[in-house]
């Protein structure tokens, strides 16, 4: 049984804990995987504990009701108030779920989180890019050191797997090049420019359909990517470099001239974010980058990602798939306890 304490609880961790009900028994039958839920903290929506378990349906219809899980009913064993530290170090939890909005300049408080499940045994999944992108190798070995598993897949594109693919499927290649767009936001608006939009017309747009935020900072100056980057460069290239550090360009400037430039000479603009190692040294950057019209890259438009891994044996390797969504990211946290439940297993054996 992996007793679960969700640290926030919008949109994505409802997705999760959807996920776990609707597939409760598959996902034990087929994965091992017996999910309860017994904490859930969140600094709007209140919290609510049970050490025997919580009725994931009654939860969600509480929080999606009322907007607060402290109307969740009174009971034996039944505690409310806790905050966030408190669950992850009070309570019966074994596996931590930490989606709570993060400071991107400082990693808080989701580094704070993961330090606190990590020095009390526990594991931590996540979504969050600041405790990846700037603390991962002190969380790592604190994990390791206290036998703690610490998943996030979801940093990166969300539920397509760009972390655990290339190291589970292309094992025994050198990854030389791994370069991609990694921002939907920006992709959405290049590609719309390229049907005659100008930039304050595609981002309008991008506004109205949910890719951006009321503030677009984050993704057109390219930070988010600059992000993940750093993940990339850390987790699949061995070589931690702080995001601060990575050179970062985004696509505030470009204009309806470049991008009409760009196609008549049979050419595309993405925000490309890129890591390179080059006689032993990583190198990362996040830039608009002009590639030919037959380039992989340059024909993924809309919201969608795209990764591009160059493999000393394999060649080129590129996934895409979506990089953000309430469910796609809910699953790239199931994608992290199927893995978590797995290692569990082959340690029993």
């Amino acid at each position: 049984m992996t007793k679960i304490a969700f640290v926030g609880f919008g949109g994505v961790g409802q997705a999760l804990a959807e996920i776990l009900q609707e597939r409760k028994e598959h996902l034990d039958s087929s994965y091992g995987l017996e999910a309860e839920v017994v904490a859930v903290t969140d600094m709007m929506k209140g919290a609510v504990y049970k050490p025997d378990g919580l009725d994931i349906e009654q939860l969600l219809e509480v929080v999606r009701e009322t907007g607060n899980v402290e109307n969740y009913p009174d009971g034996p064993g039944v505690t409310k108030g806790l905050d966030s530290m408190a669950t992850i170090q009070q309570t019966n939890a074994d596996m931590i779920v930490e989606v709570t909005f993060t400071d991107v300049e400082t990693g808080q408080p989701a580094i704070d989180h993961c330090r606190a499940a990590f020095e009390n045994g526990k594991s931590v999944v996540t979504t969050n890019k600041g405790p990846v992108a700037l603390a991962y190798e002190e969380l790592s070995k604190l994990a390791d050191e206290n036998g703690a598993y610490w998943g996030f897949e979801g940093t990166v594109m969300s539920g397509t797997p760009a972390l655990r693919m290339p190291v589970a499927t292309l094992a025994g290649n050198e990854i030389t090049e791994i370069k991609g767009i990694l921002n939907g936001t920006t992709n959405y608006i290049l590609t719309e420019m390229e049907k005659g939009n100008s930039y304050q017309e595609a981002l309008k747009k991008a506004k109205e359909l949910g890719y951006a935020e009321a503030d677009p900072t984050n993704d057109v100056e390219g930070y988010d990517a600059r992000y993940k980057a750093a993940i990339l460069s850390g987790y699949l290239m061995g070589t931690p470099i702080a995001s601060n550090d990575i050179p970062c360009k985004g696509i505030s400037d470009m204009t309806l001239d470049m991008v009409n430039d760009a196609l008549e000479q049979n050419k595309k603009w993405r925000l490309l974010a890129q890591v390179k190692k080059e006689n032993g040294t990583v190198t990362a950057s996040v830039e608009p980058q002009l590639l030919d019209a037959d380039d992989p890259l340059a024909g993924v438009t809309g919201a969608t990602n795209a990764i591009l891994y160059e493999c000393d044996l394999a060649g080129p390797i590129m996934l895409t798939g979506a990089g953000a969504g309430l469910k796609e990211t809910g699953f790239s946290l199931l994608i992290d306890l199927i893995d978590y439940q797995r290692q569990k297993t082959k340690e029993k054996i």
